[in-house]
């Protein structure tokens, strides 16, 4: 059976030409870079070439590279860490409340140490009110985050703007661009965050590296002790073969965001409208103008989402109804709950989310099959009248 793979958002496959680069590093140069020989040093300085590359696809500098173990790590890196360094003051914590739960999770813990948390709405669409941000920026020290792009909708915020605002305001400003990275460009030269977070296994890097953004002087309380890596901002022998594969993978996706943002999105698009037209009471979660150009989150009314990846699941076809993360919940999603979408369609949306790697075919296969799908389930469904 064909597998056809519209869960990239979840994690991504892993390019060729990465695991060739990573090859090298299980085989043959495997010593350790922080050691003073010339075996280790040679490792050193493909660490080095890796930092430059992540570097190059957000418009950095390399020395404003930290890797990390994962996306979630620099989430928390980034808010314990800053949260952490603000001398004399409990800074409150501003976020939102449709962030994945590597921020809100950080977020709630910091509440219960007592600094105030406050989550900021979203609109029906799930963008934010600038104007609230900026309300709340202005009552005092505080560390802000908030998501470049969601995970569940692929909704663009304004980062540009709220995080110009933050700055004003004097706070420490954080973006989760986690899922922006590589699909849509990035310049922190123009964008005036503070700390900005990648992983590496939504960009066709392998999991277990990640990497964190920290503009110099910007002040961040390590939270991984232990050796002098990463210029004593996170301790830990360097994961040196996914490192060189995330750096790879960064290097491609500068070399393919083009085809990212116009094929892919055409794509997806593709697949969005032909749903709609084939499948009546669907509607699109989210703007659909301010978006990643991969994304695209889909409610079937009076359908349950996990009954419908069950049916794609049997013809090959990989999706999902929210964030990998929290698989196995029967409730919609806190994204979903927080844009305020109707509980006849909350339960029934999917994310299917595209790569470039995906085919015309992949979406022929899975629009001929869902109109099958929605009405076998439609017939099952107590909510629609016989």
């Amino acid at each position: 059976m064909k597998t056809v793979y519209l869960d990239n958002n979840a994690t991504s496959q892993v390019a060729p030409e990465v695991i060739e680069a990573m090859l090298p590093f299980l085989k043959d140069l495997w010593g350790n870079p922080s050691s003073m020989h010339y075996f280790g040093g040679q490792v050193r300085k493909h660490i080095e070439r890796a930092r430059e590359d992540v570097a190059a696809l957000i418009g950095a500098d390399p020395s404003e590279i930290v890797f990390t173990g994962c996306g979630t790590e620099s989430d928390n890196l980034a808010i314990t860490g800053a949260a952490s360094s603000v001398a004399g003051v409990r800074p409150r914590i501003i976020t939102s409340r449709v962030e994945h739960l590597a921020v809100l999770s950080p977020c709630l813990r910091l509440k219960e140490q007592g600094h105030t948390v406050v989550e900021l709405g979203v609109d029906n669409t799930g963008r934010m009110d600038t104007e609230e941000a900026r309300a709340a920026f202005k009552a005092g020290p505080a560390v802000v985050s908030i998501m470049w792009a969601n995970n569940e909708t692929g909704v663009l915020f304004p980062i540009e703007q709220i995080a110009g605002i933050a700055k004003e305001s004097g706070c420490v400003f954080h973006t989760d661009a986690i899922q922006a990275a590589g699909k849509v460009p990035i310049n922190v030269g123009k964008t005036p965050v503070d700390l900005l977070s990648i992983s590496g296994h939504k960009l066709h890097s392998p999991k277990g590296v990640g990497a964190l953004f920290v503009r110099r002087g910007t002040k961040l309380t390590t939270q991984m002790l232990g050796g002098h890596q990463e210029n004593g901002r996170r301790g830990g022998t360097e994961n040196v073969p996914c490192i060189v594969g995330l750096g790879t993978a960064c290097r491609l996706a500068l070399r393919h965001m083009n085809d990212e943002i116009t094929r892919v999105a055409s794509l997806r698009n593709k697949l969005e409208k032909g749903i709609l037209a084939s499948c009546p009471d669907t509607v699109v979660n989210g703007d659909t103008v301010h978006r990643l150009p991969n994304t695209t989150n889909i409610s079937f009314k009076y359908i349950e989402g996990e009954a419908i990846l069950y049916h794609l699941s049997d013809i090959g076809v990989c999706a999902s109804s929210g964030s990998a993360c929290t698989s196995g919940s029967l409730e919609p999603s806190h994204v979903i709950r927080a844009m305020g979408i109707p509980f006849t369609l909350a339960h029934g949306s999917i994310r299917f989310s595209l790569s470039r790697y995906n085919t015309d075919e992949d979406i022929g296969h899975t629009l001929a099959n869902m109109p099958g799908i929605v009405k076998k389930l439609r017939a099952l469904s107590p909510f629609v009248a016989g």
